[in-house]
């Protein structure tokens, strides 16, 4: 038996906490997605501010350690988040695999050129059919 598409199942499985929380993000209006927008972004700003706590970045202090565990659940937080911002933009699993693998292409073509220059024109053919 084959097991299920792993970006899939954590769409599903936010899906359904969003919706045990009360957020149905199927069912905002435009009010509503800006409002959840904000709150998703606000939420990824703590949890990376988290994430930077788990890193010894005071050179100052001597007495901080690398948190390798909790640094790891920070991302797994952050992604709850991302997941949760994406659904509100309308955006399933697949959309987003597509956009990442269009973008990618845009960096990696970058990249080739040496990106010296910024050229907003190269990411506007990243959208959805």
């Amino acid at each position: 038996m084959a097991s299920p598409d792993k970006l899939d199942e954590i769409f599903t499985l936010q899906k359904q906490l969003n919706q045990r929380i009360g957020v149905d993000t199927d069912a905002l209006d435009e009010a509503g997605q800006r409002e959840w927008v904000l709150n998703y972004t606000r939420a990824m700003s703590q949890e990376l501010a988290e994430l930077v706590d788990s890193v010894p970045w005071k050179w100052w202090a001597k007495y901080q350690t690398f948190d390798l565990q909790n640094a790891r659940v920070e991302v797994v937080d952050l992604l709850h988040f991302l997941v949760s911002l994406a659904q509100v933009l309308g955006l399933t699993a697949e959309d987003v695999h597509r956009l990442y693998t269009a973008k990618h292409q845009v960096n990696v073509q970058r990249q080739d050129r040496g990106y010296a220059e910024k050229d907003e024109n190269d990411s506007r053919g990243v959208s959805l059919p």
